[in-house]
C-alpha cells in the first residue's frame, strides 16, 4: 500500500513549482518552472513580474506534478503550500491556489514555513541523527538552526541585513557577471585569488555570537570597486570574486562548526540556495569532519526553491494533523516562526 501522498506548491519568490512526495520522503515528481531568463536582464526578481508569471504558471505545473507521479488530485492526502517568508505578490499565488484545491477536494490544508522547507530538503535524501544544527543559507535568509526532530527547530541567530545569498547578487551585479550571483561568482572565482582582497568577515572571532552581517562586505566590495576606478584601476574581477566569496565561506563554515560545537551536534545540516556553492560545501566538510562531525546537505537541485522540500515538510504537519483554516494569508516575513509543536 502507498504511503499518504502529499501535494506540495512553492511561489515564495522566481520558482514556480509543484510536487508529490510520498510518505514524507520519496519524490515522485518534482517540477520546477524558473524565471531566472525573465528576470536575467533586470539584474534580479521584479517582484510585480513574478507575481504575473505565478498566476501563468502554476496550474501547469501541478498538472504536470501529478501527471509524473502517476496520481490523480483524489489519490492526495493533503495540499502543502509555502505561505512565507518570501514576496507577498507570489506567495499569495501559491496559497490561494493551495486553498481552492483543498476546498475543492476537501483535503487538509498545511502552511509550510519556507526556510523549514529548505531544512526538509535533507530529509528527502539522507537518514537524519538529531540533535542537529543546521545552516540555511540562501537568497533571503542566512540562519542557523538547531534541531531537535525533523518538525521542531528553534533559532540560534540570523543575519541583521543582508542574506548570504542576496550578498552574492549585489556583488555579481557591480562586477557585471550577471544573474543569478552566486553561480556566476562562483565561477568567476575560480580563476581568482582568494587573498587578493581583504575583505571584513562581521562578527568573526565572537564566541557568543551566531548572527551574521553581510551589508558591511558587500559595501567594502563596491567601495573597492570605485576607488579603483577612480584611480585608473582596472580591477581583476575573478579575484575580487574569490576574495569576496571566501569571505562569505569564511563566516559561515566559523559560525557553523562553532553552533555544532556549542550544542554538541555530531550532525551538521546544509539548506538553501548558498549550499550549492562549491567552496562552502567543500570547506565546511573538511572542518566538520575535522571536528568528528558529519555534515549532510542536499543535491544543487533540492538546495534551490523547489516543492519537493515543501512536501517534506508538509508531511510532519499533516502527521501532526496541524492543519491551516481557509482563511490562510501570505505572510511576507515569518521571523518569529520557526518551530512546528
Amino acid at each position: 500500500m502507498r504511503e499518504p501522498l502529499i501535494l506540495g506548491l512553492e511561489t515564495s519568490c522566481d520558482e514556480t513549482a509543484a510536487a508529490v512526495v510520498a510518505g514524507g520522503r520519496t519524490i515522485l515528481s518534482n517540477v520546477i518552472a524558473t524565471q531566472v531568463p525573465i528576470h536575467q536582464k533586470y539584474g534580479g526578481v521584479v517582484p510585480e513580474i513574478a507575481s504575473r508569471h505565478h498566476v501563468e504558471l502554476v496550474n501547469e505545473v501541478v498538472a504536470q506534478a501529478l501527471q509524473e507521479a502517476n496520481c490523480t488530485f483524489a489519490d492526495l492526502a493533503a495540499i502543502a503550500v509555502t505561505h512565507g517568508p518570501g514576496l507577498v505578490g507570489a506567495l499569495l499565488v501559491g496559497v490561494n491556489t493551495a486553498k481552492t484545491l483543498a476546498y475543492a477536494l476537501g483535503k487538509p490544508l498545511v502552511a509550510v514555513n519556507h526556510v523549514l522547507a529548505h531544512v526538509a530538503a535533507n530529509f528527502l535524501v539522507h537518514e537524519v541523527i538529531f540533535p542537529a544544527v543546521c545552516l540555511v543559507a540562501s537568497g533571503g535568509h542566512t540562519s542557523l538552526l538547531y534541531m531537535t526532530s525533523r518538525n521542531h527547530a528553534t533559532l540560534l541567530g540570523a543575519t541583521r541585513d543582508d542574506a548570504a545569498g542576496e550578498a552574492f547578487d549585489k556583488v555579481a551585479r557591480v562586477l557585471g557577471l550577471g544573474y543569478p550571483g552566486g553561480p556566476a561568482v562562483d565561477k568567476a572565482a575560480e580563476q581568482g585569488d582568494p587573498t587578493a582582497f581583504d575583505f571584513p568577515r562581521a562578527f568573526s572571532g565572537q564566541n557568543d555570537s551566531f548572527e551574521f552581517s553581510f551589508s558591511g562586505l558587500k559595501s567594502s566590495v563596491i567601495n573597492t570597486l570605485h576607488n579603483m576606478k577612480q584611480k585608473g584601476e582596472e580591477p581583476n574581477s575573478a579575484d575580487v570574486a574569490a576574495s569576496f566569496q571566501q569571505a562569505v565561506v569564511d563566516v559561515l563554515v566559523e559560525k557553523t562548526r562553532l553552533a555544532a560545537t556549542v550544542k554538541d551536534a555530531k550532525t551538521v545540516l546544509l539548506a538553501g540556495g548558498v549550499a550549492a556553492n562549491r567552496l562552502l560545501r567543500q570547506q565546511l566538510e573538511t572542518k566538520l569532519r575535522d571536528d568528528g562531525r558529519q555534515l549532510l546537505c542536499p543535491p544543487p537541485v533540492l538546495c534551490t526553491d523547489n516543492a519537493a522540500m515543501v512536501a517534506a515538510a508538509g508531511w510532519d504537519l499533516y502527521v501532526d494533523q496541524k492543519f491551516a483554516g481557509l482563511d490562510l494569508n501570505a505572510t511576507p516575513v515569518l521571523d518569529t516562526v520557526w518551530q512546528s509543536k
